[in-house]
C-alpha cells in the first residue's frame, strides 16, 4: 500500500528482456537505503516487487500483463521514474490509499501554465470516469492528485511548483501516456452495491 507521495525521482539503467516479462533495473538511492528483497517499490504508480538490490540500485521482475497495462511496457533505458517504498507503520498519510495497481493507461491532453502551478489536462479511461468525482482522488504515475474538472473522459488538475519539481509530472508532454489508478474506494462501494443488487 501507498500514499501517492512521491519520494523520489530514479532512472531506469538496464532493462533485459525475456520471454513474457522484463527485468528492469532502477537506480533509486533513497528509496534502497532501507529496503530489503521482497520489498514493495512503486514504480511510476505500478507496485514491482525488488527481487535483487545493490548499492543504490534495486531490480524487479515485470510480468506481460503489467508490460500490457502500465507505460513500462514502453519504457527505455534513461528514463526518469516516480518512485515510492510502500507505507509502514509510521508513515505520514499525505496523500490517498493508493495500492499501485495500474487501472489503465491516461495520456497528457493539455498544458497551461501560470504564475505558481500548471492546469493539466488528462484523458483516462472511459470506463474510469464512474470512480473519479469532483475534488476527489486519482493517481496519475503514482502521484496522489485532487480532481478539479470533470468533462467526459477527461479530467483537470492542478500541479503546484513542488508536484512539477519532484515528480515526473513536470516534464511530461502532450500525448504523453501516464498510469491511472481510479480511488479504490469507489471500486470497493460499487462491488457492495453490485453484490446487494442495487
Amino acid at each position: 500500500m501507498f500514499t501517492g507521495i512521491i519520494e523520489e525521482l530514479g532512472r531506469i539503467v538496464s532493462i533485459e528482456d525475456q520471454p513474457d516479462a522484463k527485468r528492469i533495473t532502477i537506480e533509486g538511492p533513497l528509496v534502497t537505503s532501507d529496503v530489503n528483497r521482497g520489498d514493495s517499490i512503486a514504480v511510476n504508480g505500478t507496485c514491482l516487487t525488488a527481487v535483487e538490490i545493490e548499492p543504490g540500485h534495486f531490480t524487479a521482475d515485470v510480468m506481460h500483463e503489467t508490460l500490457r497495462l502500465t507505460s513500462l511496457g514502453a519504457a527505455k533505458v534513461g528514463d526518469v521514474v516516480n518512485l515510492e517504498r510502500a507505507m509502514n507503520a509510521a508513515t505520514r498519510f499525505g496523500g490517498h490509499v493508493v495500492q499501485g495497481h495500474v487501472d489503465g493507461l491516461g495520456h497528457i491532453v493539455s498544458r497551461e501554465p501560470s504564475d505558481n502551478w500548471e492546469w493539466v489536462r488528462v484523458s483516462i479511461p472511459a470506463e474510469l470516469t464512474k470512480y473519479v468525482v469532483l475534488k476527489g482522488s486519482i493517481t496519475i504515475d503514482g502521484v496522489s492528485l485532487t480532481v478539479n474538472e470533470i468533462e467526459g473522459n477527461v479530467v483537470g488538475l492542478s500541479l503546484i511548483p513542488e508536484t512539477l519539481r519532484l515528480t515526473t509530472l513536470g516534464a511530461k508532454t502532450v500525448g504523453d501516456p501516464v498510469n491511472i489508478e481510479a480511488d479504490i474506494m469507489a471500486k470497493h462501494i460499487e462491488r457492495l452495491l453490485e453484490a446487494r443488487g442495487i
